[in-house]
């Protein structure tokens, strides 16, 4: 059973497993720069620094009883949830096929060779409803275990329980409710969870969605035409973004704030400079999936011009 209690002090762990279970909460940083902007900064999680560790532990939480050894796992990845499930498979001993798009930075296809999982890469483009339901059938085929990231209930309901459940005790530590969420569609699933979660505790909140303008590829956040679950139950309205947007979103909350954040995290901020003109000085909350280290090689190709 995996608890996420953030109850050692000092930060202390006797084994990896329980290091990866106990030491939440991810920290809630206000941008004081901004006005009463808040952020989770997931890339705090431990194995790929993404939000993605607690996606992977919610959908792994049914095998851990003894059903996962020496099994193999396929699912379909954009990134952060193949490097998770890579990482854990050298803890619970599984096998984990990942398989991934032509657009798989080659920093994340390093780190997954390196963790030792299998990279098939697809000529395609996109994560779509057509790329995992065939991943699901070379599972089948193969007697592997599928995930199923983009259509499995315990995703969201998972970053309800947990994830959403910690941002409501850190707000009210601070004795603030939160009235916007800005958020990247992916899967769906940590919006969604968060979204209800908050809902539920502190009444209307206003979701903003982010995903990547048409023509734009950025790793982590999907169109919602690709077949995103959920997001629709939840969401207010959704923000377009490009590539280029969201290097700038990049570069000014690096110099704003000195957090080196994700493609994913400068999309939401970008996104969150819009609706401020709009909603006005209320509270914000910002969901920063992942960092910055991942993305070097894709940001490189935009510095040159950018960071001056």
């Amino acid at each position: 059973m995996l608890v996420f209690a953030g109850n050692n002090k000092d930060n202390v762990f006797h084994s990896v497993s329980d290091f990866i279970s106990n030491f939440y909460p991810t920290p809630l940083v206000r941008l004081d720069c901004f006005g009463d902007v808040w952020v989770k900064l997931e890339f705090f999680n431990p194995l790929s620094r993404s939000i993605k560790d607690r996606t992977v532990q919610f959908l792994l939480r049914k095998y851990l009883n003894g059903d996962l050894h020496g099994r193999y796992v396929f699912e379909a990845s954009s990134g952060n949830v193949a490097i998770s499930l890579a990482a854990l498979a050298n803890i619970y001993g599984f096998r984990y096929r990942a398989y991934v798009t032509k657009y798989l930075p080659e920093t994340t296809e390093v780190i997954l060779r390196v963790l030792g999982a299998e990279v098939v890469k697809v000529d395609r483009d996109r994560i779509d409803e057509e790329f995992w339901r065939w991943v699901g059938r070379e599972a089948e085929r193969s007697g592997a275990i599928n995930l199923n990231q983009f259509e499995n209930l315990n995703n969201p309901m998972g970053h309800y329980d947990v994830t959403g459940e910690e941002i409501v005790r850190q707000f009210r530590s601070v004795g603030k409710v939160p009235r916007v969420l800005v958020a990247g569609v992916g899967t769906g699933g940590h919006i969604t969870g968060i979204a209800r979660r908050l809902r539920d505790e502190f009444g209307d909140v206003y979701v903003v969605g982010v995903e990547p303008a048409a023509g734009s590829a950025i790793p982590g956040i999907k169109r919602l035409e690709a077949g995103t679950r959920w997001v629709h139950e939840v969401v207010d309205e959704v923000v377009d973004v490009t590539l280029e947007e969201a290097v700038r979103g990049v570069i000014a909350v690096a110099r704003s704030t000195g957090l080196l954040v994700g493609l994913s995290s400068g999309a939401v901020f970008q996104a969150f400079l819009r609706v401020r003109e709009r909603l006005g000085d209320v509270t914000y909350l910002l969901i920063f999936p992942d960092d910055i280290f991942k993305y070097i090689d894709i940001i490189s190709n935009f510095c040159y011009e950018l960071c001056k």
